[in-house]
């Protein structure tokens, strides 16, 4: 088997914004353009993403101005520069607090939605724009509090650091590495079915966490033999995926298998099996479901496929 190269972008990368980190510690400037009621506010409400055109099958995302914004900002949650789109300044702003923001926002304009129910519906910045802030704010929310001494923490650097007022511990925002296999021998592929999987049918690729110490190809060969008992061999990077739900990384590989009995963790999946190419180009004959469009793990088996 040799390295598959990605046939397309996944979900959620290709970022329109320039991060204009330089930009980060100009308070004036920052002040200046929190102010601008031409700046792009990316409102986020309990992990959830402000957009129109959800139940019509057309999604986009709502980038607030003006009076708009200042309404949600006035929910008196954490904020964060995120960059410049065409040169607008672009900010995150979670409205958690509000029970309910949309009362606070004109009519029309649409609902908070979970962004991974269309993520591959949206426009490709869009979507990349929305899991970026939603990432962000999700660090800002679960670490206002230091880590060493426990103190409470200030934001600096427009939302980029957290420094602790008892000790000055500086704490930055956390991406957790984990890796994402495919693994094949011969014309099958290796998928789970894990045990937290929503759906009773769906089977993917086997995936986890970076241990310390650990390298990509090691965590991808760990993995594998402790979750289903299979020996791999040869691991060929595919591509990575942003996965801010909460606060992960996913990096893609192809692995070469080099043992065929199947014994599974139990506490991880309920089952796990080879699968044909024939079986994956029409999995719903076959009684089982691949996962979803929008994730790295549908692109490893796609793109698998399509190399035969």
């Amino acid at each position: 088997m040799l390295s598959i190269p990605a046939s397309r972008p996944n979900a959620y990368t290709g970022s329109p914004l320039d991060r204009a980190a330089q930009r980060r510690d100009d308070a004036a400037w920052i002040a200046a353009s929190l102010a601008d009621p031409d700046t792009l506010f990316a409102p986020v409400w309990r992990s959830r993403s402000l957009m129109k055109g959800v139940a019509e099958g057309t999604p986009e995302a709502v980038l607030l101005t003006g009076a708009a914004a200042e309404s949600v900002r006035m929910a008196g949650g954490p904020w964060a520069f995120l960059g410049l789109w065409e040169e607008r300044p672009v900010f995150a702003v979670d409205c958690s607090g509000a029970e309910d923001p949309l009362p606070l926002l004109p009519e029309g304009m649409g609902a908070f939605t979970d962004l991974r129910a269309v993520a591959g519906l949206l426009p490709a910045g869009e979507a990349s724009v929305l899991a970026h802030a939603r990432g962000l704010m999700h660090w800002r929310t679960k670490h206002r509090f230091c880590g060493v001494c426990g103190h409470g923490c200030e934001p600096r650097s427009a939302g980029h650091v957290m420094v602790c007022g008892n000790c000055n511990a500086q704490h930055f925002p956390r991406t957790d590495p984990a890796v994402i296999m495919l693994v094949v021998r011969g014309d099958h592929c290796l998928l789970g079915h894990s045990q937290r999987f929503p759906t009773t049918t769906m089977y993917s690729t086997l995936a986890g966490f970076v241990e310390p110490g650990e390298s990509l190809e090691e965590a991808v060969r760990r993995e594998v033999k402790e979750e289903a008992g299979i020996e791999v061999g040869e691991v060929w990077y595919h591509s990575s995926q942003p996965w801010p739900f909460p606060s992960s990384i996913m990096l893609g590989f192809h692995a070469e298998g080099l043992s065929d009995e199947i014994t599974i963790d139990t506490e991880e999946l309920r089952d796990a099996r080879w699968f044909s190419r024939e079986q994956i180009r029409d999995p719903k004959a076959h009684g089982f479901a691949l996962p979803r469009a929008d994730s790295i793990a549908r692109r490893l088996i796609e793109d698998w496929l399509s190399h035969a």
